[in-house]
């Protein structure tokens, strides 16, 4: 085809050339496909090829460093970078200088062949962003699937000031993200300043982010400036955004619609110089359906959401969570602590209910408080149970839900018999043990009856006798 697309491939790896060179043959396109960097670049100078596609680490020059040479010369020539270092600073490096997409290895054909559809199809531009700030430090840790999704669209939002709704449950990193959103964007020379709405009394919260006039209220001796005037020129970031209450909604919204507010108190208008990024751990739209949450202020927040995974969704990220969170303890002042092979397969089996939260207070728990230098899953499973055991009234230690006691007696079992479980049937057996004290305390509650405990279980009579049978527990005659 001499009409076909040219498409010019770096990458210093033998196999992976062949297959994206054999993939995009297939497609249509022309390839040629180099090792060097060097030889890239002299192809591009050349005015050769009309996409490229270049790895990151190669033996003569980061690929990276290429994307804004490239740009300069020939600003229309798109660029996707590939990268087994599938961090969120690959990602945010990437975009910042200039690629069309960053794609983390191992990577989907098919999704490679779209990527280079559309970049072939997008309208020419020649903007490179300059001045990038460090990204060595970045906090955002993992290379789960659903974290390079969440890298990927942090990255491209960085160039823009479009709102950003971010959602998870409690613990999962939600003012980490908004942080990197400011650090890493466009407006990362301003403040960045955040506002809790549960932290804060609802009476207060519109003073608190619209500022007040001296005499506005009781108590307002001085005007006050609020939380959109401190962040004016750089991010507000409005945590817990569920629970604003109803008139302050009022209010935010027309400063959405607006851009402009007015303090508590106050009649000259003042224009809202800021991005706002806003979190919760709350299922918005149930609010809305609830009539607790304006359905027009959610899609004026949710321009962009992000949802971001509960720990036991990327359960392939705990070791470089663990790592990463124990190297910051040490950074701290604790001692410097490894993990065993045993450990971290304790820590994978755990539900993490406090998430990223949960595992980062266990690694400064278990540097601080053990000994060896080489932590186990001994310590591990015993931290663990501690965790989940909330004083009870009379100051014994509870299990926190039924769920976090059958895990605690689980891994207590598990650490037990490392080596190799010495039972089979381990679901059946654990179904057995909770159906036991279940049925027995219910027939004890309706005193042996077993029309009245079916129905306080939910279960057929019959059904009952039959599992009563079964699990061998006592019956008291006359009362079935």
């Amino acid at each position: 085809m001499t009409d076909a697309r040219t498409i010019l491939v770096a990458d210093d790896d033998r196999a992976i050339r062949t297959v994206l060179s054999q993939a995009l043959a297939r497609s249509g396109y022309q390839v040629r496909a180099t090792s060097s960097a060097s030889t890239l670049w002299r192809w591009v100078e050349d005015g050769e090829g009309d996409l490229v596609i270049t790895d990151v680490v190669m033996p003569d020059e980061n690929g990276l460093d290429l994307v804004p040479r490239i740009k300069r010369v020939r600003p229309d020539l798109r660029v996707v970078v590939m990268s087994a270092q599938s961090t969120f600073a690959t990602a945010v490096k990437a975009t910042q200088r200039g690629a069309f997409e960053y794609l983390p290895k191992p990577f989907d054909l098919k999704e490679l062949l779209a990527v280079v559809e559309r970049a072939l199809a997008a309208p020419a531009t020649a903007a490179v962003t300059t001045g990038e700030p460090e990204t060595e430090k970045l906090p955002l840790v993992g290379r789960s699937q659903a974290m390079q999704e969440i890298y990927r669209t942090v990255a491209r939002l960085t160039t823009t000031d479009l709102t950003v709704m971010i959602t998870g449950e409690s613990g999962t990193g939600k003012e980490l993200i908004s942080r990197a959103l400011h650090d890493y964007g466009k407006r990362r020379s301003g403040p960045f300043v955040a506002i809790n709405m549960a932290a804060i009394p609802r009476e207060l919260i519109e003073a608190e982010l619209f500022g007040h006039e001296r005499g506005a209220f009781t108590g307002a001796l001085n005007r006050g400036i609020g939380r959109f005037e401190q962040a004016a020129g750089g991010t507000l970031f409005l945590d817990e955004i569920g629970d604003m209450p109803p008139e302050a909604q009022t209010r935010l919204l027309r400063v959405l619609q607006e851009g402009e507010f007015t303090t508590v108190g106050g009649r000259q208008p003042i224009k809202a110089n800021v991005r706002i990024v806003a979190a919760t751990h709350r299922d918005l739209r149930q609010l809305i359906r609830q009539g607790l949450f304006r359905e027009d202020l959610f899609y004026r927040l949710n321009v962009v959401p992000i949802r971001l995974p509960p720990l036991r969704e990327r359960m392939e990220d705990i070791p470089l969570l663990a790592r990463h969170f124990l190297d910051r303890a040490k950074a701290a002042g604790l001692p410097g602590k490894q993990l065993s092979s045993e450990a971290l397969d304790a820590l994978k089996a755990h539900s993490w209910p406090g998430n990223a939260r949960e595992l980062e207070n266990l690694m400064r728990r278990l540097a601080a408080l053990y000994p060896q230098e080489v932590i186990g899953a001994d310590a591990v499973a015993a931290e663990l149970a501690e965790a989940v055991q909330p004083a009870g009234p009379d100051g014994s230690a509870q299990p926190a839900t039924l769920e976090q006691a059958v895990e605690r007696h689980l891994q207590t079992f598990m650490a037990a018999h490392k080596d190799g479980l010495p039972v089979r049937d381990l679901y059946e057996r654990v179904l057995a043990e909770v159906e036991r004290p279940l049925l027995r305390l219910a027939l004890g509650a309706t005193r042996g009856n077993q029309i009245k405990a079916a129905a306080m279980l939910g279960l057929n009579r019959n059904t009952l006798r039959k599992k009563i049978r079964e699990l061998e527990l006592p019956v008291v005659r006359g009362l079935t």
